[in-house]
């Protein structure tokens, strides 16, 4: 019999098989992403012609590539995109000629600081070529002729990016986000495409209170088409969450929403401190990932972003080095356990009314003392009660007692659903 698995595992050989191919903000690298996350989950894939208007941007031209090299005079490539696919500058237009080295110089991108590591490199929306490599292989070339191919194309097509759903009990929705125009970089951001595809199939498993929308869509171009293509409908969009390099050893991070009191930087507040992780919580600013296209103030959502170590926060960011040994399974399971639990206490976070509110009920007559006899934690579950009751006013929700009251949300909830079983408080 083959040994279980754990959803880390299989979070990393998901990583493992996206890792190779070529992503960018278009193209077949997209489309083939977005194949295989929809294995693991049902996806509706939406394609958005060249020269859509989107908000103040325009839909780009598709990029594609086939092969990229760069020759010395005998026919060795010294630079191979078949090796790695950061080797070309993203969005690079089609070249093919023979120069010296020292004019090819200027289409070359070096880490001088880390020799051995290649930089990720893009020239999304200036007309550019390039190549990047390591600056050891750069030093070892002689000067000399060399060929330099890429054969790509920079047509009009399309940008793909794809939606699933969970269906909650009410339309009201919670929208996660992750980017997939990276190429090979295995935490930012193929751990955040695991970690969703991993929490949706999760929640899946029950029926959420809230609707849950994942987003897989290339970064910045790609949450603003969506934007765009959803503005009459953004107002369904309660809580959200961005998830980026949600694999490396680093602590949690969360970045808060615009607002910085939205629900969701609440919960998650909540959940880091309760759950005694090395974490930090940072403000929100107007740089990073998706998050600030959802906060941009038009829209004004409350979403906030999730990782480990954040953007440029470490020195594999961009390079080589973000690989396969810079993830590991134990991180995205500790990645998807907090998103897993920040969505729990979301979906029960209710606000209930009182609907016994002069003077404390008698709850020994209703069995809820009965009820609480022998467990270890009857003081507790008996406190938690009494808060419930306490600020079952309309205006506060079960994680405001649980911040009030120093209880474990869990407990509270559980408070509630007694309260609520024996008619003492509706929601």
């Amino acid at each position: 019999m083959a040994p279980m698995t754990t959803a880390g595992e299989e979070m990393y050989a998901l990583v493992e098989r996206l890792y190779p191919l070529c992503r960018s903000i278009t193209g077949d690298g997209v489309r083939a992403t977005l194949e295989i996350v929809g294995e693991y989950v049902p996806l509706r894939v939406h394609e958005v012609p060249t020269g859509t208007q989107v908000l103040d941007w325009t839909v780009p031209q598709e990029w594609n590539i086939r092969d990229a090299y760069i020759a010395d005079s005998a026919g060795r490539r010294v630079v191979d995109f078949a090796a790695s696919s950061l080797h070309v500058l993203g969005y690079s237009v089609p070249v093919s000629a023979t120069m010296p080295l020292a004019e090819l110089r200027a289409h070359l991108y070096t880490l001088p600081e880390h020799p051995s590591w290649v930089p990720y490199r893009t020239s999304y929306y200036q007309p550019e070529w390039g190549f990047c490599l390591a600056q050891e292989t750069l030093d070892a070339l002689p000067d000399g002729e060399y060929e330099v191919r890429i054969d790509s194309t920079l047509a009009d097509g399309h940008l793909t990016y794809a939606e699933h759903v969970v269906p909650g009990q009410v339309p009201d929705e919670v929208i996660v986000s992750c980017h997939v125009c990276h190429p090979s970089l295995a935490n930012d951001n193929l751990a955040g495409i695991a970690v969703a595809t991993y929490l949706a199939r999760a929640l899946a498993e029950r029926t959420p209170y809230y609707t849950y929308r994942f987003i897989f869509a290339p970064g910045t171009i790609g949450a603003i088409t969506w934007l765009a293509r959803n503005a009459d409908r953004v107002d369904r969009v309660r809580h959200g969450l961005v998830l980026a390099c949600a694999g490396d050893p680093g602590q949690l991070t969360y970045k808060q929403s615009r607002r910085g009191d939205a629900e969701i930087d609440r919960v998650m507040r909540h959940i880091l401190a309760a759950s005694e992780r090395p974490h930090r919580v940072t403000e929100f600013t107007p740089y990073g990932y998706d998050e600030r296209q959802f906060c941009s103030p038009g829209f004004d959502l409350g979403v906030g972003s999730l990782s480990r170590t954040p953007y440029a926060g470490y020195p594999e960011y961009h390079t080589s080095a973000d690989n396969l040994d810079f993830v590991s399974p134990e991180a995205m399971a500790d990645t998807l356990a907090v998103c897993r639990e920040a969505f729990a206490v979301l979906d029960r976070n209710r606000r209930y009314v009182n609907l016994s509110p002069y003077g404390e009920p008698q709850l020994g007559r209703r069995g809820l003392y009965d009820s609480l006899g022998g467990r270890s934690d009857a003081k507790e579950a008996q406190m938690a009660m009494l808060w419930v009751l306490s600020l079952s006013d309309g205006e506060h929700g079960l994680l405001d007692v649980a911040e009030r009251s120093g209880l474990p949300f869990d407990t509270v909830a559980a408070a509630a659903g007694a309260l609520h079983g024996a008619g003492l408080i509706k929601a």
